[in-house]
């Protein structure tokens, strides 16, 4: 059949074609013509504006405008108005199926890499290129993207008149089953993804977890490496860091410091009250350091014990070690000033002391002793 017969088949009068024509034409016109005017009002939004990021998707997403898609729409926006037969309708209806929907995963395909290009770009480190974020920026994307043309593919085929749900049941029983054989895979790699989204942590950071602590030298898709403080790598699953209790020490603020300080229980009460006042003192005049209170917690046999509190207010671990040196030297001072010892109470110790017969010379019989009379126990009171 060549082109001539295909045309008589159809039946088409001259003026319905020539409508049909112009209609086409008309239709392009109007569809490219609304999509650039659209495309110009969002490029010269004001500053404020253009940086939303519902203004900054829709712009770059309307970019992603096919030609090819406007032409077929208006070819078939022509073909609707021919007086076409009953066969030919449904074919038109699959086109226009196929054409919208391949528009629309085009512009999801678009919205998808701008929101995830805009949320990681939020989350990275200003000037710094995470290369943990890159990759789940990537990894996010690309699946997003693949369900869309996927969802698309299924839906065409379910269009055209195929029945897809044997083919969606058998990928669904064959996703299942490569799930359970990769699980442990799996829930690392959702792990990174989750450390890359949620930033518990980055590379650079001094963190403690899992009973040990270092710095965070790589955080991969299964493991992240930390340079432990002694010094040796330590591998650990992505998973297993999320599932323990994690302390980021590179993002304190401050440092509270609690400390003891304990005397003999045998201190005049005059010169004990003394102590809180003078620990206050020696806190106070440290650099980068908040007091918060020094009481006499604690009274018992064995000692008197006092709490100190205060704050360093920068996270330097140096610093930190600093001034609680100063401060411990200096409270050993003051308590050298007034007097008061840190030993313990001392504890009475009874030793008994017993008489010591010499030993028998073996040439020599032993001698006979007679029942020595009673006498008093000696008794010694020694103290530490």
């Amino acid at each position: 059949m060549n082109i001539r017969t295909f045309f008589s088949s159809l039946d088409l009068s001259l003026t319905n074609t020539l409508f049909a024509i112009g209609a086409a034409v008309l239709s392009f016109i109007v569809i490219h013509g609304a999509v650039a005017f659209f495309r110009r009002r969002l490029c010269a939004l004001p500053e404020d504006h253009a940086n939303n990021a519902v203004f900054d998707v829709l712009r770059q997403t309307l970019a992603r405008t096919s030609k090819l898609a406007v032409i077929a729409t208006s070819l078939l926006i022509g073909l609707s108005v021919l007086d076409l037969p009953l066969k030919w309708e449904a074919r038109v209806s699959n086109l226009w199926f196929i054409t919208l929907g391949i528009q629309l995963a085009l512009y999801a395909h678009r919205a998808i890499a701008v929101t995830a290009q805009r949320y990681f770009r939020r989350r990275a480190p200003a000037g710094v290129e995470d290369q943990q974020v890159t990759v789940a920026h990537t990894f996010i994307t690309w699946v997003l993207q693949i369900m869309v043309w996927v969802i698309f593919l299924l839906a065409t085929l379910q269009n055209l008149g195929i029945n897809v749900t044997t083919l969606v049941a058998s990928l669904g029983i064959g996703g299942i089953a490569i799930a359970l054989a990769v699980q442990n895979v799996l829930g690392d790699l959702f792990a990174s993804l989750s450390i890359a989204v949620d930033k518990p942590f980055e590379v650079g950071d001094s963190i403690s977890v899992a009973g040990f602590s270092g710095k965070v030298e790589h955080v991969g898709l299964k493991t992240t490496r930390v340079r432990a403080d002694s010094g040796e790598q330590i591998v650990i699953s992505n998973a297993q860091i999320l599932k323990d209790t994690l302390r980021n020490f590179k993002r304190m603020s401050t440092r509270r410091v609690q400390f003891a300080v304990n005397v003999n229980p045998t201190t005049p009460p005059d010169i004990a009250g003394q102590v809180p006042a003078a620990l206050r003192a020696i806190i106070e005049k440290q650099d980068k350091v908040r007091f918060d209170r020094a009481h006499l917690k604690t009274l018992d046999q064995e000692f008197i014990g006092y709490e100190v509190v205060y704050f360093v207010l920068t996270p330097d671990y140096a610093l930190f070690m600093d001034t609680q040196q100063t401060i411990i030297l200096e409270t050993m001072q003051l308590l050298d000033q007034l007097g008061i010892s840190t030993a313990k109470r001392a504890q009475p110790v009874n030793v008994i002391a017993s008489e010591v017969q010499p030993a028998a010379q073996p040439d020599q019989p032993a001698p006979v002793r007679e029942a020595p009379a009673p006498r008093p126990t000696l008794i010694k009171t020694a103290y530490e």
